[in-house]
Protein backbone atom coordinates (compact mmCIF):
# COMPACT_ATOMS: atom_id res chain seq x y z
CA UNK A 1 0.00 0.00 0.00
CA UNK A 2 1.32 3.43 -0.96
CA UNK A 3 1.49 5.87 1.93
CA UNK A 4 -0.39 9.18 1.83
CA UNK A 5 1.70 12.33 1.37
CA UNK A 6 0.82 15.90 2.34
CA UNK A 7 2.39 19.34 1.99
CA UNK A 8 3.14 20.88 5.38
CA UNK A 9 5.57 23.72 4.59
CA UNK A 10 6.22 26.26 1.82
CA UNK A 11 9.17 28.51 1.01
CA UNK A 12 9.76 30.81 -1.95
CA UNK A 13 12.06 33.43 -3.44
CA UNK A 14 10.43 35.09 -6.47
CA UNK A 15 10.45 38.25 -8.59
CA UNK A 16 7.35 39.47 -6.71
CA UNK A 17 8.23 38.46 -3.16
CA UNK A 18 10.98 36.84 -1.12
CA UNK A 19 8.71 34.98 1.29
CA UNK A 20 5.57 32.95 0.59
CA UNK A 21 3.20 35.47 2.25
CA UNK A 22 4.74 38.33 0.25
CA UNK A 23 4.71 36.28 -2.95
CA UNK A 24 1.12 35.08 -2.52
CA UNK A 25 -0.02 38.61 -1.73
CA UNK A 26 1.62 39.74 -4.98
CA UNK A 27 -0.11 36.93 -6.87
CA UNK A 28 -3.52 37.92 -5.51
CA UNK A 29 -2.85 41.57 -6.38
CA UNK A 30 -1.83 40.63 -9.93
CA UNK A 31 1.64 42.07 -9.47
CA UNK A 32 4.06 41.72 -12.40
CA UNK A 33 7.74 41.30 -11.46
CA UNK A 34 9.22 41.93 -14.91
CA UNK A 35 11.45 44.91 -15.67
CA UNK A 36 14.72 46.10 -17.17
CA UNK A 37 17.71 43.87 -16.52
CA UNK A 38 19.88 45.41 -13.79
CA UNK A 39 22.48 42.67 -13.32
CA UNK A 40 24.56 43.52 -16.40
CA UNK A 41 24.76 46.01 -19.26
CA UNK A 42 22.31 44.95 -22.01
CA UNK A 43 23.43 47.55 -24.58
CA UNK A 44 24.52 44.91 -27.09
CA UNK A 45 21.70 42.50 -26.28
CA UNK A 46 18.44 42.11 -28.17
CA UNK A 47 16.66 41.20 -24.92
CA UNK A 48 16.51 43.99 -22.33
CA UNK A 49 14.08 42.67 -19.71
CA UNK A 50 13.84 39.83 -17.21
CA UNK A 51 12.03 38.89 -14.02
CA UNK A 52 14.76 39.45 -11.45
CA UNK A 53 14.59 38.74 -7.71
CA UNK A 54 14.67 42.08 -5.89
CA UNK A 55 16.04 43.03 -2.48
CA UNK A 56 17.47 39.62 -1.65
CA UNK A 57 20.40 39.82 0.78
CA UNK A 58 21.65 36.35 1.63
CA UNK A 59 23.40 37.27 4.90
CA UNK A 60 20.11 38.62 6.27
CA UNK A 61 18.38 35.27 5.74
CA UNK A 62 21.08 32.66 6.36
CA UNK A 63 24.51 32.08 7.92
CA UNK A 64 26.90 34.69 6.52
CA UNK A 65 29.97 32.44 6.29
CA UNK A 66 28.01 29.68 4.57
CA UNK A 67 26.48 32.14 2.10
CA UNK A 68 29.93 33.26 0.93
CA UNK A 69 30.65 29.71 -0.22
CA UNK A 70 27.50 29.48 -2.32
CA UNK A 71 26.44 30.88 -5.64
CA UNK A 72 23.07 32.65 -5.81
CA UNK A 73 21.03 29.64 -6.93
CA UNK A 74 22.17 27.73 -3.83
CA UNK A 75 21.49 30.71 -1.57
CA UNK A 76 17.94 30.93 -2.94
CA UNK A 77 17.41 27.22 -2.29
CA UNK A 78 18.72 27.37 1.27
CA UNK A 79 16.64 30.43 2.18
CA UNK A 80 13.47 28.96 0.62
CA UNK A 81 14.11 25.65 2.42
CA UNK A 82 14.63 27.45 5.75
CA UNK A 83 11.32 29.27 5.29
CA UNK A 84 9.56 26.01 4.42
CA UNK A 85 11.13 24.35 7.46
CA UNK A 86 9.93 27.11 9.80
CA UNK A 87 6.52 27.17 8.13
CA UNK A 88 6.15 23.43 8.69
CA UNK A 89 7.24 23.72 12.34
CA UNK A 90 9.81 21.04 11.52
CA UNK A 91 12.58 20.43 14.06
CA UNK A 92 15.29 18.03 12.90
CA UNK A 93 16.37 17.29 16.47
CA UNK A 94 13.00 15.60 16.98
CA UNK A 95 13.44 13.34 13.94
CA UNK A 96 15.56 10.48 12.65
CA UNK A 97 17.69 12.54 10.22
CA UNK A 98 18.15 9.52 7.95
CA UNK A 99 14.36 9.52 7.34
CA UNK A 100 14.42 13.16 6.21
CA UNK A 101 15.83 14.06 2.80
CA UNK A 102 16.18 16.57 0.00
CA UNK A 103 15.42 16.55 -3.72
CA UNK A 104 16.01 20.07 -5.02
CA UNK A 105 17.15 20.66 -8.59
CA UNK A 106 18.45 23.44 -10.78
CA UNK A 107 18.22 23.37 -14.54
CA UNK A 108 21.55 25.13 -15.03
CA UNK A 109 23.47 25.72 -11.80
CA UNK A 110 25.77 28.74 -11.92
CA UNK A 111 26.57 30.21 -15.32
CA UNK A 112 27.93 33.23 -13.44
CA UNK A 113 30.67 31.12 -11.86
CA UNK A 114 31.65 29.79 -15.28
CA UNK A 115 31.75 33.32 -16.71
CA UNK A 116 33.82 34.63 -13.82
CA UNK A 117 36.39 31.84 -13.78
CA UNK A 118 36.75 31.69 -17.56
CA UNK A 119 37.52 35.42 -17.51
CA UNK A 120 40.16 34.68 -14.86
CA UNK A 121 41.73 32.01 -17.09
CA UNK A 122 41.94 34.46 -19.99
CA UNK A 123 43.26 37.36 -17.91
CA UNK A 124 45.48 35.66 -15.30
CA UNK A 125 45.90 32.05 -16.37
CA UNK A 126 44.46 28.71 -15.19
CA UNK A 127 46.42 28.73 -11.96
CA UNK A 128 44.30 31.58 -10.62
CA UNK A 129 40.93 29.83 -10.89
CA UNK A 130 39.05 29.81 -7.55
CA UNK A 131 39.42 26.53 -5.61
CA UNK A 132 35.67 26.40 -5.00
CA UNK A 133 34.70 26.96 -8.64
CA UNK A 134 33.32 23.45 -9.16
CA UNK A 135 31.33 23.05 -5.91
CA UNK A 136 29.88 26.52 -6.39
CA UNK A 137 28.92 25.85 -10.01
CA UNK A 138 27.39 22.40 -10.16
CA UNK A 139 23.62 22.09 -9.93
CA UNK A 140 23.44 19.41 -7.23
CA UNK A 141 24.90 21.84 -4.71
CA UNK A 142 21.48 23.35 -4.07
CA UNK A 143 20.34 20.03 -2.58
CA UNK A 144 23.71 19.48 -0.92
CA UNK A 145 23.72 22.87 0.76
CA UNK A 146 20.13 22.49 1.98
CA UNK A 147 21.01 19.09 3.43
CA UNK A 148 24.03 20.55 5.24
CA UNK A 149 22.24 23.64 6.55
CA UNK A 150 19.18 21.75 7.83
CA UNK A 151 20.82 18.51 8.96
CA UNK A 152 18.87 16.30 6.56
CA UNK A 153 20.74 12.99 6.19
CA UNK A 154 18.26 10.92 4.17
CA UNK A 155 17.98 10.65 0.40
CA UNK A 156 19.70 13.69 -1.12
CA UNK A 157 19.46 14.01 -4.91
CA UNK A 158 18.65 16.50 -7.63
CA UNK A 159 16.66 15.95 -10.77
CA UNK A 160 17.73 18.04 -13.76
CA UNK A 161 15.08 18.10 -16.48
CA UNK A 162 15.36 21.71 -17.71
CA UNK A 163 12.05 23.51 -17.16
CA UNK A 164 10.41 20.41 -15.64
CA UNK A 165 13.05 20.15 -12.89
CA UNK A 166 11.01 21.52 -9.98
CA UNK A 167 7.98 19.34 -10.68
CA UNK A 168 10.06 16.19 -11.23
CA UNK A 169 11.88 16.84 -7.94
CA UNK A 170 8.57 17.12 -6.08
CA UNK A 171 7.27 14.03 -7.87
CA UNK A 172 10.33 11.97 -6.97
CA UNK A 173 10.15 13.15 -3.35
CA UNK A 174 6.47 12.16 -3.30
CA UNK A 175 7.46 8.68 -4.48
CA UNK A 176 10.21 8.42 -1.84
CA UNK A 177 7.65 8.96 0.92
CA UNK A 178 4.94 6.83 -0.69
CA UNK A 179 7.26 3.83 -0.79
CA UNK A 180 8.75 4.34 2.68
CA UNK A 181 12.20 5.59 1.72
CA UNK A 182 11.57 8.68 3.84
CA UNK A 183 9.05 10.32 6.17
CA UNK A 184 9.86 13.94 5.29
CA UNK A 185 11.32 15.41 2.09
CA UNK A 186 12.29 18.95 1.20
CA UNK A 187 11.63 19.24 -2.53
CA UNK A 188 11.62 21.84 -5.28
CA UNK A 189 13.81 23.82 -7.62
CA UNK A 190 16.02 26.88 -7.81
CA UNK A 191 17.53 29.02 -10.56
CA UNK A 192 19.56 32.17 -11.07
CA UNK A 193 20.88 32.70 -14.58
CA UNK A 194 19.93 36.26 -15.50
CA UNK A 195 23.46 36.88 -16.73
CA UNK A 196 25.16 37.53 -20.08
CA UNK A 197 25.54 33.85 -21.01
CA UNK A 198 22.00 32.94 -19.98
CA UNK A 199 20.35 35.80 -21.83
CA UNK A 200 22.57 35.44 -24.91
CA UNK A 201 22.02 31.68 -25.05
CA UNK A 202 18.25 31.75 -24.80
CA UNK A 203 18.16 34.71 -27.21
CA UNK A 204 20.18 32.76 -29.78
CA UNK A 205 17.61 30.00 -29.44
CA UNK A 206 14.90 32.60 -30.23
CA UNK A 207 13.10 31.46 -27.07
CA UNK A 208 12.93 34.88 -25.36
CA UNK A 209 10.58 37.72 -26.19
CA UNK A 210 12.20 40.95 -27.38
CA UNK A 211 9.27 43.00 -26.03
CA UNK A 212 10.33 45.80 -23.70
CA UNK A 213 6.87 46.34 -22.19
CA UNK A 214 6.78 44.50 -18.83
CA UNK A 215 2.98 44.34 -18.91
CA UNK A 216 2.89 42.72 -22.36
CA UNK A 217 6.08 40.65 -22.37
CA UNK A 218 5.02 37.40 -20.72
CA UNK A 219 1.54 36.86 -22.17
CA UNK A 220 0.78 33.13 -22.20
CA UNK A 221 -1.83 31.93 -24.72
CA UNK A 222 -2.18 35.46 -26.18
CA UNK A 223 -2.35 35.80 -29.96
CA UNK A 224 0.58 38.26 -29.79
CA UNK A 225 2.89 36.15 -27.59
CA UNK A 226 6.48 36.10 -28.83
CA UNK A 227 8.59 34.17 -26.32
CA UNK A 228 9.23 33.79 -22.63
CA UNK A 229 10.75 36.17 -20.08
CA UNK A 230 13.75 34.80 -18.19
CA UNK A 231 13.10 34.71 -14.45
CA UNK A 232 14.88 33.59 -11.29
CA UNK A 233 14.06 32.36 -7.81
CA UNK A 234 13.34 29.20 -5.84
CA UNK A 235 10.45 27.19 -4.48
CA UNK A 236 10.66 24.49 -1.80
CA UNK A 237 7.86 22.41 -0.29
CA UNK A 238 7.98 20.15 2.74
CA UNK A 239 6.37 16.83 1.87
CA UNK A 240 5.45 14.56 4.72
CA UNK A 241 3.86 11.19 5.30
CA UNK A 242 0.34 11.88 6.54
CA UNK A 243 0.47 10.04 9.87
CA UNK A 244 3.87 11.56 10.63
CA UNK A 245 2.45 15.04 9.97
CA UNK A 246 -0.62 14.38 12.12
CA UNK A 247 1.47 12.98 14.98
CA UNK A 248 3.38 16.23 15.32
CA UNK A 249 0.31 18.43 14.80
CA UNK A 250 1.47 19.94 11.50
CA UNK A 251 -0.85 22.11 9.44
CA UNK A 252 -1.62 20.66 6.02
CA UNK A 253 -1.87 22.77 2.86
CA UNK A 254 -2.92 20.00 0.49
CA UNK A 255 -2.47 16.32 -0.24
CA UNK A 256 -0.34 15.11 -3.16
CA UNK A 257 -2.41 12.39 -4.83
CA UNK A 258 -0.91 11.91 -8.29
CA UNK A 259 2.27 12.27 -10.32
CA UNK A 260 2.86 11.69 -14.01
CA UNK A 261 6.16 11.87 -15.88
CA UNK A 262 6.76 11.15 -19.57
CA UNK A 263 9.15 11.90 -22.42
CA UNK A 264 8.09 13.14 -25.85
CA UNK A 265 10.91 11.40 -27.78
CA UNK A 266 10.32 14.12 -30.37
CA UNK A 267 12.57 17.23 -30.39
CA UNK A 268 15.20 18.91 -28.22
CA UNK A 269 13.21 22.13 -27.69
CA UNK A 270 9.68 21.69 -29.05
CA UNK A 271 6.99 19.70 -27.24
CA UNK A 272 5.30 16.95 -29.25
CA UNK A 273 3.07 18.76 -31.73
CA UNK A 274 -0.07 16.79 -30.82
CA UNK A 275 0.49 17.29 -27.09
CA UNK A 276 0.54 13.52 -26.54
CA UNK A 277 3.44 13.42 -24.06
CA UNK A 278 2.10 16.14 -21.78
CA UNK A 279 -1.40 14.64 -22.06
CA UNK A 280 -0.12 11.26 -20.90
CA UNK A 281 1.59 12.85 -17.87
CA UNK A 282 -1.74 14.42 -16.87
CA UNK A 283 -3.57 11.15 -17.51
CA UNK A 284 -1.11 9.22 -15.35
CA UNK A 285 -1.49 11.69 -12.47
CA UNK A 286 -5.29 11.46 -12.62
CA UNK A 287 -5.19 7.67 -12.91
CA UNK A 288 -3.03 7.42 -9.79
CA UNK A 289 -5.50 9.63 -7.90
CA UNK A 290 -8.41 7.55 -9.16
CA UNK A 291 -10.30 10.54 -10.56
CA UNK A 292 -11.81 11.60 -13.88
CA UNK A 293 -10.96 14.83 -15.75
CA UNK A 294 -14.33 16.33 -14.82
CA UNK A 295 -13.25 16.31 -11.16
CA UNK A 296 -10.30 18.68 -11.76
CA UNK A 297 -11.25 22.35 -11.28
CA UNK A 298 -7.91 24.03 -12.00
CA UNK A 299 -4.71 23.62 -14.02
CA UNK A 300 -1.62 25.73 -13.36
CA UNK A 301 -0.24 25.46 -16.88
CA UNK A 302 3.39 25.50 -17.95
CA UNK A 303 2.23 28.43 -20.13
CA UNK A 304 5.56 29.93 -21.17
CA UNK A 305 4.28 32.50 -23.70
CA UNK A 306 6.10 30.81 -26.59
CA UNK A 307 4.08 29.93 -29.67
CA UNK A 308 4.75 26.18 -29.59
CA UNK A 309 4.45 25.58 -25.85
CA UNK A 310 1.11 27.31 -25.37
CA UNK A 311 -0.45 25.79 -28.48
CA UNK A 312 0.75 22.25 -27.84
CA UNK A 313 -0.09 22.41 -24.13
CA UNK A 314 -3.61 23.44 -25.12
CA UNK A 315 -3.75 20.39 -27.41
CA UNK A 316 -2.47 18.26 -24.52
CA UNK A 317 -5.18 19.47 -22.13
CA UNK A 318 -7.85 18.77 -24.75
CA UNK A 319 -6.40 15.30 -25.35
CA UNK A 320 -6.24 14.45 -21.63
CA UNK A 321 -9.52 16.06 -20.60
CA UNK A 322 -11.77 15.53 -23.60
CA UNK A 323 -15.11 17.31 -23.17
CA UNK A 324 -14.11 18.40 -19.65
CA UNK A 325 -11.35 20.65 -21.05
CA UNK A 326 -13.80 23.48 -21.62
CA UNK A 327 -14.84 23.51 -17.96
CA UNK A 328 -11.44 23.56 -16.21
CA UNK A 329 -9.92 26.94 -15.29
CA UNK A 330 -6.34 27.33 -16.54
CA UNK A 331 -3.77 30.01 -15.76
CA UNK A 332 -0.05 30.68 -16.03
CA UNK A 333 1.92 32.10 -13.12
CA UNK A 334 4.69 32.94 -15.61
CA UNK A 335 2.56 35.90 -16.67
CA UNK A 336 3.69 37.55 -13.41
CA UNK A 337 7.11 36.13 -12.62
CA UNK A 338 8.47 35.04 -15.99
CA UNK A 339 9.97 31.61 -16.50
CA UNK A 340 12.03 30.43 -13.53
CA UNK A 341 13.35 27.44 -15.51
CA UNK A 342 14.31 24.74 -12.98
CA UNK A 343 12.45 26.57 -10.20
CA UNK A 344 9.25 27.14 -12.18
CA UNK A 345 7.41 23.93 -11.33
CA UNK A 346 8.18 24.24 -7.63
CA UNK A 347 6.95 27.83 -7.35
CA UNK A 348 3.88 26.90 -9.40
CA UNK A 349 3.19 23.94 -7.07
CA UNK A 350 3.18 26.45 -4.20
CA UNK A 351 0.68 28.60 -6.13
CA UNK A 352 -1.47 25.52 -6.74
CA UNK A 353 -1.47 24.59 -3.06
CA UNK A 354 -2.32 28.15 -2.00
CA UNK A 355 -5.06 28.32 -4.65
CA UNK A 356 -6.67 25.21 -3.17
CA UNK A 357 -6.37 26.65 0.33
CA UNK A 358 -7.91 30.03 -0.58
CA UNK A 359 -10.28 29.03 -3.41
CA UNK A 360 -8.56 31.63 -5.58
CA UNK A 361 -7.27 31.21 -9.15
CA UNK A 362 -5.17 34.17 -10.26
CA UNK A 363 -5.66 35.95 -13.55
CA UNK A 364 -3.21 35.26 -16.38
CA UNK A 365 -1.81 38.78 -16.28
CA UNK A 366 -0.99 40.68 -19.47
CA UNK A 367 -2.93 38.26 -21.66
CA UNK A 368 -5.73 40.13 -23.42
CA UNK A 369 -6.91 38.11 -26.41
CA UNK A 370 -6.27 34.39 -26.68
CA UNK A 371 -4.87 32.85 -29.83
CA UNK A 372 -7.85 31.41 -31.78
CA UNK A 373 -6.23 27.98 -31.51
CA UNK A 374 -5.82 28.43 -27.74
CA UNK A 375 -9.54 28.25 -27.06
CA UNK A 376 -9.84 27.19 -23.42
CA UNK A 377 -10.51 29.18 -20.23
CA UNK A 378 -7.20 30.87 -19.30
CA UNK A 379 -8.54 33.19 -16.56
CA UNK A 380 -8.13 36.24 -18.79
CA UNK A 381 -9.21 39.64 -17.48
CA UNK A 382 -10.02 38.69 -13.90
CA UNK A 383 -9.18 36.12 -11.22
CA UNK A 384 -11.61 33.30 -10.49
CA UNK A 385 -12.86 32.50 -7.01
CA UNK A 386 -14.19 28.98 -6.61
CA UNK A 387 -13.91 25.92 -4.39
CA UNK A 388 -11.07 23.70 -5.60
CA UNK A 389 -10.89 20.03 -4.68
CA UNK A 390 -8.40 18.83 -7.31
CA UNK A 391 -5.77 20.85 -9.16
CA UNK A 392 -2.99 19.97 -11.60
CA UNK A 393 0.36 21.71 -12.10
CA UNK A 394 2.17 21.06 -15.41
CA UNK A 395 5.82 21.47 -16.38
CA UNK A 396 7.40 20.80 -19.78
CA UNK A 397 11.16 20.87 -20.34
CA UNK A 398 13.61 21.07 -23.23
CA UNK A 399 14.48 17.52 -24.18
CA UNK A 400 10.83 16.49 -24.11
CA UNK A 401 10.40 16.14 -20.35
CA UNK A 402 6.78 16.30 -19.16
CA UNK A 403 5.79 16.34 -15.49
CA UNK A 404 2.43 16.76 -13.78
CA UNK A 405 1.68 16.89 -10.07
CA UNK A 406 -1.91 16.50 -8.82
CA UNK A 407 -2.95 18.10 -5.53
CA UNK A 408 -6.15 17.58 -3.56
CA UNK A 409 -7.81 19.61 -0.85
CA UNK A 410 -6.93 17.73 2.31
CA UNK A 411 -9.63 15.57 3.86
CA UNK A 412 -9.23 13.08 6.72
Amino acid sequence: MKRRVVITGLGAITPIGNTVPEFWSGVKEGKVGIGKITQFDTTDYKVKIAAEVKGFVAKERMDFKASKRMETFSQYAVVAAKEACEDAGFVIENEDPYRCGVIIGSGIGSLQQVEKQYATILEKGPGRVAPLMVPMMISNMAAGNVSIQLGLKGKCTNVVTACATGTNCIGDAFRAIQYDDADVMFAGGTESCVCPTGVAGFSALTALTSSEDPERASIPFDKDRSGFVLGEGAGVVVLEELEHAKARGAKIYAEVVGYGATGDAFHITSPAEDGSGAAKAMELAMKEAGITPSEVQYINAHGTSTHHNDLFETYAIKKAFGDAAKDVVINSTKSMIGHLLGAAGAVECIVTAKSIQDGFIHQTMGTKEADPECDLNYAIGAPVEKEIKYALSNSLGFGGHNATILLKKYEE
